[in-house]
């Protein structure tokens, strides 16, 4: 049965997911879909519920630059790139970096790098708190459809399938952020 949680709630939400549970939750734009990115079986279920090739992997969300440095093969990095994608952090700016080993290899799918976001948006900002580091985050619909912009919309979309909902508000963009590659400053979603 899918479970609704407020933002004051969002302790038992992340207990969910260290429970192994997919939750949908707001972030800049649209609502996500997220769970433990190491739970390999919590993975395998959010992509069923999307419908979605496991090919494309997906981006990781987190609070702060400690939840996300670990995915980072810091060794490539210059630091002065590093620099520049700390700045722009917390905020809507997503990056794509080279991956470290602690990268689980489903959430790159077939790519070869890993899309990272240190969110300003405080719903989902609060979630990677009370969870403890870095959540999965792809857009809450089926593949193919539209992303969701309300909870409603995200309960017509997965009904019981999906375990929870971080019922909060969006955080008020008309698009999903923009990607870009952080060692060459490509975007590769606008």
């Amino acid at each position: 049965m899918l479970r609704r949680f407020t933002l004051a709630e969002s302790g038992a939400a992340a207990e969910l997911l260290r429970g192994g549970g997919v939750l949908a939750y707001p972030t800049e734009a649209v609502f996500g879909l997220g769970c433990d990115p190491h739970d390999r079986v919590a993975f395998e279920r959010l992509f069923a519920l999307k419908q979605r090739p496991s090919t494309q992997g997906v981006l990781l969300i987190a609070a702060e630059f400690a939840q996300v440095e670990r995915y980072i093969e810091l060794a490539v990095v210059p630091p002065g790139v590093l620099r520049q994608v700390r700045a722009s952090w917390p905020g809507p700016h997503t990056w794509i970096f080279p991956r470290s080993a602690d990268v689980p290899s489903w959430i790159a799918g077939a790519h070869a790098g890993i899309a990272l976001r240190v969110t300003a948006h405080e719903p989902a900002a609060a979630l990677c708190r009370a969870f403890g580091g870095a959540l999965v985050s792809t857009s809450a619909n089926p593949h193919g459809q539209p992303p969701a912009r309300m909870a409603q919309t995200v309960a017509d979309y997965f009904g019981d399938a999906l375990d929870g909902l971080l019922d909060a508000p969006l955080g008020g963009r008309n698009h999903p952020t923009v990607i870009r590659d952080a060692l060459s400053g490509a975007i590769i979603r606008a």
